[in-house]
């Protein structure tokens, strides 16, 4: 079965845009700042729509912001049989 992870580079563009707060982003995309916090530590995937908003504010596509990958995890049985 594989699992999936989603990670962004967040806080890094944030740096680059004078050094954006948390808060910050939060106000102009409508979220709260536990949100962002949320989604930058990969503990929370946004919404389409908030994807979206975010990558407005950095003037930017969505897939500069997040990156999508699959991780293969082996059946343990088969592992096993090995």
């Amino acid at each position: 079965m594989a699992k999936f992870v989603i990670s962004n580079n967040i806080r890094k563009l944030r740096f680059y845009n004078e050094e954006m707060t948390q808060q910050e982003l939060a106000k102009r995309t409508g979220v709260t700042r536990q949100t962002i916090v949320a989604i930058e530590n990969s503990k929370y995937s946004p919404t389409l729509e908030l994807a979206f908003r975010i990558a407005e504010v950095f003037r930017t596509k969505v897939e500069d912001i997040f990156t999508y990958e699959i991780i293969e995890e082996k059946n343990k049985k088969e592992e096993d049989l090995k």
